[in-house]
């Protein structure tokens, strides 16, 4: 599936119009249907993040979402630039990870660690806060 689909099929679902949508976002109907027909990008992260806002999406469609639209400008995420940028031990942990030759295994590995090491801090606070 690619973005303009996607974003098409939630808009639809919610019962949008491509024209409300459009006003909502402070666009052209033309210009929206050129972004779900992949004719143009997809939105910026401001008016993306506006329609995530509208269509009420989950986090698991926000993801989606963000990954499709940085799939089709062929880049990262639009959600986690900034976090890349402002984070620069991301960017040598990815650059560690390419040139190791991290697999998806090492970085679902990684993650599981990740989930659970904060997962007991929020356990731990959580009983903290009710004690």
């Amino acid at each position: 599936m690619n973005f303009g689909t996607y974003f098409a099929e939630k808009r639809n679902d919610k019962e949008i119009s491509l024209r409300r949508m459009a006003r909502l976002l402070g666009i052209s109907a033309p210009y929206l249907g050129d972004v779900e027909h992949g004719r143009r990008k997809p939105l910026e992260i401001e008016k993306l993040t506006k329609a995530m806002d509208i269509l009420e999406l989950s986090e698991e469609e926000r993801n989606t979402m963000f990954d499709l639209a940085g799939e089709a400008r062929d880049t990262v995420a639009p959600d986690l630039v900034e976090y890349i940028m402002t984070h620069k031990h991301v960017v040598k942990a990815l650059r560690a990870a390419r040139d190791l030759g991290a697999t998806d295994e090492d970085w679902k590995t990684f993650i599981e660690k990740l989930k659970k090491k904060y997962k007991s801090t929020t356990v731990q606070s959580a009983q903290i806060l009710t004690q």
